[in-house]
């Protein structure tokens, strides 16, 4: 059986569902110009460093480059993303997490927009940044992770 080209209908999306949760994982693809594909790649390295390649691949298909807004294209289980958002590596990787957790939970039915929704994508984003900190030995990617954990502890005080 073959993944959805689209996963929009109910029929897709139980599809989908299926097939990941007897184990599928995507070829995941990016696509965009050289320099967009080389900060994906660095990123990518940073989620295989933390053991979470296989959930990213899970959920994710492809990673695009856009002008536009970053954003989760669910129906295509995408992450459109600009070049802003892979400029750096481990906030990028944990943003990945970040879309792939959202796509999780539009395949299983849960609200994965709004207020709750994004309180626990939040936390899976969290989640990597402190597994991606004790997993790495690369000083300077240690220290952008205790950066961006301090970013995101006193950001979530506005919950």
């Amino acid at each position: 059986m073959s993944f959805p080209k689209r996963i929009y209908t109910v029929e897709e999306v139980k599809k989908a569902k299926g097939l990941t949760d007897e184990g599928y994982k995507h070829h995941l693809r990016v696509k965009g110009s050289p320099g967009f594909k080389e900060k994906v790649k660095k990123s990518i390295a940073l989620v295989k460093t933390a053991r979470y390649y296989d959930f990213l691949r899970t959920y994710i298909r492809n990673i695009i480059e856009i002008d536009g807004l970053t954003q989760l294209r669910e129906a295509d289980a995408a992450i459109w993303a600009n070049k802003y958002a892979v400029k750096n590596p481990a906030d990028a990787a944990s943003l990945f997490i970040q879309k792939a957790s959202h796509m999780k939970e539009y395949l299983e039915g849960k609200l994965y927009y709004g207020g709750t929704a994004e309180k626990r994508s939040t936390e899976k984003r969290i989640e990597f940044l402190k597994t991606l900190k004790s997993r790495s030995r690369e000083k300077e990617i240690i220290e952008e992770c205790e950066r961006l954990l301090t970013f995101w502890s006193e950001s979530s005080l506005v919950y």
